[in-house]
């Protein structure tokens, strides 16, 4: 069709001079007039009547009508699969080469034009009709030509039978450019269940299946399997092909547990990019067991106290000595208690069972025989916690000191009892320790905290001094013992800042935090490297001791890396952001240590089945009269057919001519002129007249 301007003859119309409803009324009336004058034998009538024919037509004024029509090119277009399957094997070469040949091809034809729209890639999978129905939403009525589809096949938004494919009707040509090969190999690892939360000290199950080409429903042999937690634990198993297995996968800290899987490559496979699948287990603590051993009342066992009950996620175990140190008889143990303290049971049987021992002005009384002591000091190196709040007797002969428990406690009695006012003050270390950094009052460089009047003076032999009170001298210690950890409160008045005096000081969020970092809370890790995920925003965090800034490697999913720079924060923290490009599992190292960030979906439905199929889309394509075309075996060619011919063949694809058009303007002819229509009418009443008077 020519895209010049034409004239299109499009019928007769009528412009009545008057109301057509009157005109109908005076012709039926002379109408009737002339045939009664036909019935009385007048002569002239049937000449009246034509002349009444002749005006009736006068009065509808015929004319015929015509328009000047500008063509409109026709619009095709091209969907675009851009998603991550296409980096498989040679495929993005393919659909690159198949876009500009698509191009060349169309943009032959003077009277086409053509759109092209991307596939998004989004967490439920790549996203194409989605993005080819709002393109055609747009399209103006009658001047879609077709539609081409360039993708590998796996698209997860096509309508299928049971979800509205009966609705999703093309008027057009639908045609198919398939990336890959037919028939290609590969090998898939599903998590078919996994838990998102697990009980920390626990393990959680997960089931899995490996596939092998799922097409042939291959069932025999097995493969390796390779578990990696968090970077570091790593578990080999072996797994069978086509069945399930449930994994068994311990949760030993709180917080996310990154669980990496790998099954082994198989011959001639596609990818090995479904190979592996990541799953983040969230680690929860169950209610907290506590035990609380005050060796003597006073004034601040109470705060201990309600501090550990008013957590409603502690189970707490109290015990008070109520025997005075200076009552010294030889009365039986057991008649000195109001009910018998289960010595064997807590600190034998269920010692294990608690996650931290809270030792509070504790004074040996030979209650706790050394073997229990043993136990404890056992404990703690395999894991277990302890926080020792010492009084005035810690500097005695009958000190915690010298018990078994003297080897795992940092600081050592050097010398009397310091008694005299004080304030608590932050170290160096202090304020980039996330127990003690940050405190409310801290910020500054003289603290607002209430006064303190009495400390144990020792002498640190290990581990890491946050608080100094008296003289300097050491006032909070925490240290780390084998799997362990134990922190020594040099004091034991930290009542008075529960009680408010001198302006009191933060003892609840202080003792929160250190029974939360003695429980291994990840939070508060004082050498902790740690991103968090915000959309596309990845920020790395690292907290140390350490003031020292070393440069951040960040390992993409593809294996891209880039080297970051952290900015100093508050408390021991220093941070970096970034814009994550990639959807996967980052991975993030600072030379000593390393951890994993998760970007998106892990484990994506795009990398679920990376072979190239046109089964999913194949419906579609037979429905609109299309065809379909592996790009592997030759590019099709492209040809404009008339509605309602076929819309594909052998080597070639069409796209519709519709022939559109805008009227841009409506001319009108009069079939009769105005004077011939006169003549007419008055020849044929002249006639009459004639007629009449012979």
């Amino acid at each position: 069709m020519s895209m010049f301007s034409g004239i299109g003859l499009t019928g007769i119309g009528y412009s009545p001079l008057v109301p057509w409803q009157l005109i109908a009324v005076l012709a039926g009336l002379a109408f009737l007039l002339l045939v009664f004058g036909v019935f009385r034998g007048a002569r002239g009538s049937f000449m009246r009547m034509a002349a009444l024919g002749i005006l009736v037509l006068a009065l509808f004024n015929p004319h015929l009508e015509s328009e000047n029509r500008t063509p409109q090119p026709d619009i095709a277009i091209v969907a675009v699969d851009e998603s991550s399957s296409q980096n498989t094997g040679d495929r993005r070469a393919q659909l690159k080469a198949a876009l500009k040949h698509v191009q060349e091809k169309l943009a032959a034809y003077k009277n086409l034009q053509l759109r092209v729209v991307r596939g998004q890639e989004t967490d439920d999978g790549t996203q194409v009709f989605g993005e080819l129905n709002r393109a055609l939403a747009d399209l103006p009525k009658g001047r879609f030509a077709g539609a081409v589809v360039i993708t590998d096949g796996q698209v997860h938004d096509t309508p299928q039978k049971n979800n509205g494919l009966e609705d999703q009707k093309f008027e057009r040509p639908l045609h198919l450019l398939l990336t890959g090969k037919p028939n290609e190999r590969d090998r898939r690892l599903v998590v078919e269940r996994a838990p998102a939360y697990g009980i920390v000290g626990k393990t959680v199950k997960i089931r899995i299946r490996v596939d092998d080409n799922p097409k042939k429903s291959a069932t025999s042999g097995s493969a390796a399997l390779k578990l990696k937690i968090d970077g570091k634990k790593v578990i080999n198993t072996t797994v069978p092909i086509g069945r399930s297995k449930t994994i068994t996968v311990p949760v030993d800290h709180g917080g996310a547990t990154i669980i990496e899987m790998e099954v082994q490559k198989m011959a001639r496979e596609l990818s090995l990019a479904n190979n592996r699948a990541v799953i983040t287990v969230n680690g929860v603590r169950d209610r907290l067991r506590v035990l609380l051993v005050s060796g003597q009342p006073h004034l601040g066992e109470r705060t201990w106290r309600n501090l550990l009950k008013s957590d409603p996620s502690v189970d707490l175990v109290h015990f008070t000595i109520l025997r005075p140190p200076e009552k010294n008889d030889f009365t039986p143990l057991n008649e000195l208690a109001l009910i018998s303290f289960p010595i064997r049971e807590l600190f034998e049987i269920k010692l294990h069972e608690f996650d931290l021992i809270v030792f509070d002005r504790y004074v040996i009384r030979f209650v706790l025989p050394p073997n229990y002591f043993q136990n404890i000091e056992q404990y703690v190196q395999k894991g277990g916690a302890i926080l020792a709040a010492v009084g005035p007797d810690f500097a005695g002969v009958r000190s915690l000191y010298h018990t078994p428990l003297g080897k795992i406690l940092p600081g050592e009695p050097s010398g009397p009892v310091i008694e005299s006012g004080f304030r608590a003050k932050l170290t160096a270390k202090g304020r980039r320790h996330p127990v003690t950094g940050g405190l409310p009052g801290s910020n500054g460089k003289k603290v607002k905290w209430g006064r303190w009047f009495r400390q144990i003076d020792a002498v640190p032999r290990q581990g890491h001094t946050l608080m100094n009170g008296a003289e300097d001298k050491p006032l909070l210690i925490l240290d780390r013992v084998g799997e362990g950890r134990v922190a020594q409160f040099m004091s034991d008045q930290i009542w008075l800042w529960a009680r408010g005096y001198d302006g009191g000081g933060p003892h609840a969020e202080l003792l929160r935090r250190l029974a939360h970092w003695l429980m291994k809370e990840p939070d508060l890790e004082e050498e902790d490297l740690r991103a968090k995920v915000d959309g596309k925003e990845l920020t790395i965090e690292r907290r140390s001791l350490d003031p020292a800034l070393p440069p951040i490697t960040l390992t993409a999913p593809s294996g891209k890396k880039s080297v970051l720079k952290l900015q100093e924060g508050k408390a021991g923290a220093a941070t970096a952001t970034v814009t994550a490009e990639e959807t996967g599992l980052y991975k993030i190292e600072d030379g000593r240590r390393d951890t994993l960030a998760a970007v998106g979906k892990l484990n994506p439905p795009e990398l679920s089945d990376l072979r190239a199929s046109p089964e999913k889309i194949q419906p579609l394509v037979k429905a609109s009269g299309g065809g379909i075309a592996w790009i592997s075996e030759g590019l099709p060619d492209f040809r404009r057919t008339k509605p309602g011919r076929s819309g594909a063949g052998n080597g070639w694809f069409g796209m519709v001519n519709n022939g559109a058009y805008t009227v841009t303007g409506v001319r009108q002819v009069p079939v009769f002129p105005a004077l011939l229509l006169l003549l007419l009418v008055a020849g044929g009443v002249m006639l009459s007249w004639w007629r009449e008077g012979q």
